[in-house]
């Protein structure tokens, strides 16, 4: 009989909170558990949903999903929490990145994590798998390339050509990825209309782009209140809209025009040293608090990231829950405005 994976959270969870009332005996997986679950709610829920159903933002992957957890390993879940999947939404959130979450804490989010799945992983990552890539191309073509892009790099569902992804993900979880799919989020279990070996040539293709994923560690920003402000010295800036949201095109008038503003980027900082918008400033969403008593309040803050405005929306929140009332979100979020042709910059300095 299958577990329910919510029912067995909650009894988790809830012999952890007995064991900090007194019980003689802690259960050390229990307390992993629940520190896991506290840590998700403020960095992961905010895109994969409050309880992994995913899709919360920016399309990303459901993380409680079954055949998911069947075939994803505890080293492949640590190395995705640590390194992200750079050029994605998807951050580093390991400490040796920048990110909030060292070791430890990466480790009990992965037993969160897993206290979702059903059942005992499966056995698939040593399988061999052989084919020729060239076949599967008229079949990625019309069954996978509308939501996972032309070149794998990610539509309506998550990008395959990740160096990150592909440097970590075996054949086997691809085959079975395939085969089994995600019916609950719009992707068929191929295993009944595509034949192994055409299911073997796609993941032969998948693998065809891989490319060596970046090991250098970035060099990470430093709050400076000096350069808090971009274009001090111009007028405040001059919206059209009440809404909070504002388009990218509306910011980059103001920003072409000399106005002063704050630009904050809202993301975990080796995403700001990659690329962010030039002039901006790093204060992760989850580190806000932090930072208020050195931002101005006689001056518009522009929050951005790239999901494309929910770390962003979280940021403005904290704003305005410490008093601040001049607080813009971009609407489209950063990758946007890089489309556009806008000014960006890269490195730990605005």
């Amino acid at each position: 009989m299958e577990r329910d994976p919510h029912r067995l959270l909650t009894a988790l969870v809830c012999v952890s909170l007995l064991a900090a009332c007194g019980e003689p005996e802690a259960d050390p997986a229990a307390e992993a558990v629940a520190r896991g679950q506290a840590d998700y709610q403020v960095y992961c829920a905010v895109c994969h949903g409050a309880q992994g159903e995913g899709y919360a933002a920016d399309n990303a992957n459901a993380l409680a999903h079954p055949a998911f957890l069947a075939v994803a390993t505890d080293e492949f879940l640590r190395s995705a929490i640590i390194r992200g999947r750079p050029g994605t939404p998807m951050s580093a959130w390991g400490v040796d990145w920048g990110g909030p979450l060292d070791d430890d804490s990466v480790d009990d989010l992965v037993a969160y994590l897993r206290a979702y799945a059903q059942g005992s992983p499966l056995d698939v990552h040593g399988d061999v798998v052989t084919g020729e890539g060239a076949r599967a191309l008229g079949t990625y073509e019309t069954k996978c390339s509308s939501c996972h892009g032309a070149q794998g790099e990610g539509n309506t569902a998550m990008s395959l050509n990740n160096p990150e992804f592909l440097d970590t993900v075996s054949d086997g979880y691809l085959r079975f990825a395939i085969q089994a799919g995600r019916v609950e989020v719009g992707m068929p279990a191929f295993a009944s209309t595509l034949t192994t070996q055409t299911i073997d040539d796609l993941v032969v293709l998948i693998r065809s782009w891989a490319v060596e994923p970046n090991q250098v560690l970035p060099d990470l920003p430093v709050f400076d209140p000096d350069q808090v402000v971009f274009q001090p010295e111009g007028d405040e800036a001059e919206f059209t809209t009440e809404d909070r949201l504002v388009p990218a095109a509306e910011i980059y008038e103001q920003y072409e025009a000399g106005k002063a503003m704050v630009l904050l980027d809202a993301r975990p900082p080796a995403d700001y040293s990659e690329s962010h918008i030039a002039g901006a400033i790093s204060i992760p969403f989850y580190a806000v608090e932090e930072y208020v008593d050195q931002l101005p309040d006689d001056v518009w803050i522009i929050c951005y990231c790239a999901c494309p405005h929910a770390e962003s929306g979280l940021a403005a929140d904290a704003l305005e829950a410490a008093g601040f009332t001049r607080v813009k979100v971009i609407d489209e979020g950063v990758n946007f405005w890089e489309e556009q042709g806008y000014p960006m910059s890269a490195g730990p300095n605005p």
